[in-house]
């Protein structure tokens, strides 16, 4: 989802197949934040040392989010090596930045963070951090895999497991097109996931916060 960590915010493509390769991607939003309207933007580039960056961000006149997240593949998955969160609404900013040291198999966490939530939190092969979780579910989407994830990201751990909801339609580039809807729910949260097949980034992204709508995006282009 995105899964925009402020919210618990917030999806690519297969590495083992070579169709489903990761490739740099811009893809432009129009969004509501915090019931403003924005604008948002979600991007992969490739960085060194065979490594990406994964970005999103959003601003409206309240003021902006952005996270970024630096990772690898490694045995077929995405591995979170290092991440920034920073939020400014108003005069208020906070920055959160994540290290993920897979030597060590810890995770920690710097910043505008409380104490419990500094770390150190165990890693596990196949962790994810929450913004690497879009691209995990574009690529397990297409590949018809179980939605099943462990999310370490804000200092815990979390077991998430999307549903298949079946088949919606949104609109794209002035067509409607067919996606697959996905979602999960847990205490007062809610993510869904509107997935287009052939497209590397979500179509439709919709965060609820104690039964309220706290954040959406909606796909114009993708280039």
């Amino acid at each position: 989802m995105l899964a925009l960590r402020t919210t618990g915010f917030l999806a690519l493509l297969l590495a083992t197949a070579p169709a489903w390769a990761l490739k740099p991607f811009t893809a432009d939003y129009t969004a509501s934040w915090k019931g403003v309207s924005a604008n948002a933007q979600i991007s992969l580039n490739s960085a060194s040392n065979h490594r990406w960056n994964y970005e999103v961000s959003v601003r409206n006149q309240l003021g902006s989010t952005s996270q970024l997240t630096t990772f690898d593949e490694y045995n077929g998955t995405y591995r979170p090596l290092s991440g920034s969160d920073i939020t400014q609404v108003l005069f208020k900013k906070s920055q959160k930045n994540a290290s993920y040291d897979w030597n060590q198999k810890q995770a920690r966490w710097s910043g505008d963070v409380k104490d419990d939530r500094a770390g150190p939190v165990e890693l596990r092969n196949g962790d994810l951090d929450a913004l690497l979780l879009n691209l995990a579910l574009v690529r397990d989407v297409a590949a018809g895999k179980a939605l099943h994830y462990r999310m370490v990201d804000n200092g815990v751990a979390r077991e998430q497991t999307y549903q298949n909801l079946g088949k919606d339609t949104v609109s794209f580039e002035g067509k409607t097109v067919t996606a697959t809807k996905v979602a999960r729910s847990s205490d007062d949260k809610q993510v869904i996931v509107w997935i287009v097949d052939g497209l590397p980034t979500p179509a439709r992204i919709l965060q609820r916060k104690d039964g309220k709508d706290d954040l959406e995006l909606t796909l114009k282009s993708v280039r």
